[in-house]
């Protein structure tokens, strides 16, 4: 990746984290930290590694994805937004009465939504019958699915794993965004998934660590998920949740609160002056 590459990636990461602030600002409700914590996931998907196109949002040959912590919607809103499947503007309709932006995806109204999801442990069972459907119809696409740590404490998650082993689905990558919270508190506290890569490995899965905010990292796994021959892949990505924005990293209670008129402009105006000197560069 050359450092121009990285530096629009760091640039759509913070347009991204800025439409989380916008959207659950103006809907008073919402979840920005972990939408925060995979900001710059979203921002790697959608800029470089997704085969989609906003044209034509239902191609056969697509690419899938599917956030299986549905309720980091607004990050992906966020990303969709930027990718052109509609307007930045709409994503401060996020949750009011007649938006399309609900809560959480909703594949009928939303281009580029694949699956609908929002209860936790669902998400990565619909990409592995995604996964599977590709492979019996000889579709080349890749399925993608993002998973939170406190998420992985659903059982329905390793039947997936072990589903997903079974039946050699290759062309699966989960990612598990590991920022180490949940709404209850600290996610080893609350039912500790550690450790998480041997837990993976033991399911049959190929899986490796990476910083989930280090561009290089990121593309080095994603290259890696294509090599991977009949077994499912899995990145498991250390970040902050609620990062880029000083006052809510790290801490649990930014997992489902929005920010009132004083911290979203607080928190727009930090990511503004790293926008600005990004541009600058």
């Amino acid at each position: 990746m050359t450092a121009n590459e990285k530096k629009e990636l760091q640039i759509a990461a913070c347009k991204v984290r800025m439409g989380v602030i916008q959207s659950t600002h103006a809907a008073k409700a919402g979840h920005p930290g972990g939408s925060l914590s995979a900001a710059d996931l979203f921002a790697y998907l959608y800029c470089r590694q997704l085969n989609v196109d906003p044209a034509d949002p239902r191609k056969q040959d697509r690419d899938r994805f599917v956030l299986s912590k549905g309720h980091c919607a607004p990050g992906l809103y966020s990303a969709l937004a930027l990718r052109g499947f509609f307007p930045w503007e709409d994503l401060k309709t996020l949750r009011h009465i007649g938006s399309y932006l609900q809560g959480h995806p909703d594949m009928k109204s939303i281009p580029g939504v694949d699956m609908s999801t929002g209860s936790l442990g669902q998400g990565i069972s619909a990409a592995c019958g995604m996964a599977l459907a590709a492979k019996k119809q000889n579709n080349p696409c890749r399925v993608y699915a993002l998973l939170g740590d406190g998420e992985i404490q659903e059982g329905q998650v390793w039947e997936a794993m072990m589903f997903a082993h079974h039946y050699a689905l290759d062309n699966l990558c989960a990612v598990i965004d590991n920022n180490g919270l949940q709404i209850d508190g600290p996610v080893d506290q609350v039912m500790s998934p550690y450790p998480i890569l041997d837990k993976l490995r033991a399911f049959g899965w190929e899986a490796v660590e990476i910083d989930g905010h280090d561009f290089d990292q990121m593309e080095a796994a994603f290259a890696q998920a294509g090599t991977v021959k009949d077994r499912p892949f899995a990145i498991v990505m250390k970040t902050t949740k609620g990062k880029g924005v000083s006052f809510m990293e790290n801490q649990a209670g930014w997992h489902g609160k929005a920010p009132n008129d004083e911290q979203a402009e607080a928190a727009l105006g930090e990511l503004g002056a790293v926008l600005a000197g990004l541009e600058a560069v």
